[in-house]
């Protein structure tokens, strides 16, 4: 629910919502939702100062993910 919650947010927000990919990691601490963006889109995800990709880190806590870490992965290189 985390996950489609966060790429609905994410994909209201960039130019190329098509390339937006949430993908969810279990890891010993808790669990990581990975964010992809366009290139291009990953400035206005983060926003001004971080604000943007701290409102979503927040609503993702205040949706039930307490151990749950949004973390925004440059994929610039990778293509």
């Amino acid at each position: 629910m985390l996950e489609e919650a966060l790429e609905h947010l994410v994909k209201g927000i960039v130019e190329n919502p098509d390339e937006v990919q949430v993908r969810s990691r279990e890891l010993r601490r808790g669990r990581i939702l990975e964010v992809r963006v366009h290139p291009e889109d990953l400035g206005k995800v983060i926003g001004r100062g971080g604000r943007t990709a701290r409102a979503l880190r927040t609503v993702v806590t205040a949706l039930g993910g307490r151990s749950v870490r949004v973390d925004l992965v440059d994929v610039d290189g990778m293509r």
